[in-house]
């Protein structure tokens, strides 16, 4: 990891760390574990997780201006535009909680969408501390995916192979039926990698060029991709 001149990095007299900036984006394909990922990052470094999907939804929610277009874009079954996620994304890294750093969960997708976060970065005067992809076998993002269950009321994810609700097919935290979702079948599932490799690992190149990337073993399950990124990060 390059020298963090910008940021403040000490241990503080219970051995947490404080006052630690960092500013990361995960990459990797549906169901490698980015979500599951992020959550610890964000538990552990005091910093807000950035998804595409929620400032979509909390800007449509509150009505802002940019939520208002997004919404007929999606009313209409279109994609919504790049113009239109990066104000988004803008807006929410100039929120307070950001300031001390933040983890991007899945965004950017594509080349143009990283091109517009340097440039939106610039614009604070800062800059990405480190890219991590998790690597995942193509076979075994499949078995994970069609394992995938949700709830559809509080949003948890549960996984039947390997994390299942404690009661098989109830959510633990609201007590609602789970389900799989539609795009969790194995057809859908090896089309939204294949649609992956063609948009999203470009950015795989974009970023080993800057010197950002590093590649961590998601084969290996959570520990193991956990204990590489500590070290990645100097945790």
């Amino acid at each position: 990891m390059r020298a963090r001149t910008d940021l403040a990095c000490w241990q503080g007299s219970q051995g947490r760390r404080e006052e630690f900036a960092v500013r990361v984006v995960l990459l990797g394909a549906p169901g490698c574990g980015k979500g599951t990922h992020s959550e610890w990052m964000k538990e552990d470094l005091g910093v807000p997780q950035i998804s595409t999907g929620d400032i979509l939804r909390d800007a449509v929610k509150a009505g802002t201006e940019l939520g208002k277009r997004a919404k007929a874009y999606m009313n209409n079954g279109e994609l919504v535009p790049d113009e239109v996620i990066l104000g988004m994304m803008r807006e929410r890294l100039a929120q307070p909680d950001a300031a001390a750093g933040f983890i991007l969960d899945g965004f950017p997708r594509t080349i143009p969408q990283a091109e517009g976060l340097d440039g939106i970065l610039g614009e604070q005067a800062v800059q990405l501390d480190r890219v991590i992809k998790i690597d995942v076998a193509s076979d075994e993002l499949v078995r994970r995916l069609t394992s995938r269950r949700v709830c559809p009321n509080c949003k948890a994810v549960y996984n039947i192979g390997f994390r299942p609700p404690k009661k098989e097919g109830i959510c633990d935290h609201c007590g609602e039926p789970i389900i799989q979702r539609d795009d969790d079948t194995e057809e859908t599932a090896r089309s939204r990698l294949t649609v992956y490799e063609s948009q999203t690992a470009p950015l795989i190149d974009y970023y080993k060029a800057n010197g950002l990337l590093a590649v961590i073993n998601g084969n290996r399950g959570f520990a193991g991709a956990q204990a590489e990124t500590r070290e990645i990060l100097d945790l």
